[in-house]
């Protein structure tokens, strides 16, 4: 089985993460993509950042009727901060018949080389890369920040991505300001956001 590990915070998660997801299953050879939700992150404001398993509720609720989503809370048991080269040791000790790949943002594959044990990653790991929006301006500066990485042979930059400029951050903020957010997030991850009354 190859499977795509999807990192993230999903605070919440919205339709930009699933048609990026949808994407890669569809045109890559990945069989499934497991959604792994990371706990929190030091460095973001904790008082925005809903709970560990409200979260995966949320990944669990917008996938429930794909076959090829999985939610993953393998994090939540590992040693804080997450790195994801041991998240991937033990994802490797528990599925050892599977064959993991990472997805991530363009923005992350500009940082890359700050990542605990980044050399591993890139020399063991199909790593696929998807795109964010950008002005015309910006893309000259944008090839350049990824000339150290865009040429190494696990890397797969995704072509072609529909490419929408929505963040959690923004929904968050729409949601705390009283805007109707229904076409951005599927229609259970709204349902379970009101019922809760997360982000007023």
């Amino acid at each position: 089985m190859k499977v795509g590990l999807y990192f993230g915070s999903f605070n919440p998660i919205h339709i930009g993460h699933l048609i990026i997801a949808n994407h890669i299953v569809q045109y890559s050879d990945l069989e499934q993509i497991w959604f792994v939700v990371s706990p929190h992150n030091p460095l973001k404001e904790k008082k925005t950042l809903l709970k560990d398993y409200h979260r995966l509720a949320l990944v669990k609720e917008a996938i429930e009727d794909n076959p090829k989503f999985r939610a993953s809370d393998i994090e939540f048991g590992l040693q804080q901060p997450s790195y994801t080269v041991k998240t991937l040791v033990a994802l490797e000790e528990k599925y050892p018949n599977f064959q993991f790949s990472i997805i991530m943002g363009e923005d992350n594959l500009k940082t890359l080389h700050k990542w605990y044990n980044y050399e591993y990653l890139l020399n063991n790991y199909q790593i696929f890369v998807y795109p964010r929006a950008t002005s015309s301006q910006e893309q000259a500066s944008k090839e350049n920040s990824l000339d150290k990485f865009i040429n190494h042979q696990h890397i797969n930059i995704l072509k072609d991505v529909p490419v929408m400029n929505i963040s959690s951050t923004f929904i968050r903020n729409a949601i705390k300001n009283g805007m109707d957010v229904q076409y951005l997030l599927p229609p259970p991850v709204l349902k379970y956001i009101d019922e809760m009354g997360f982000y007023r």
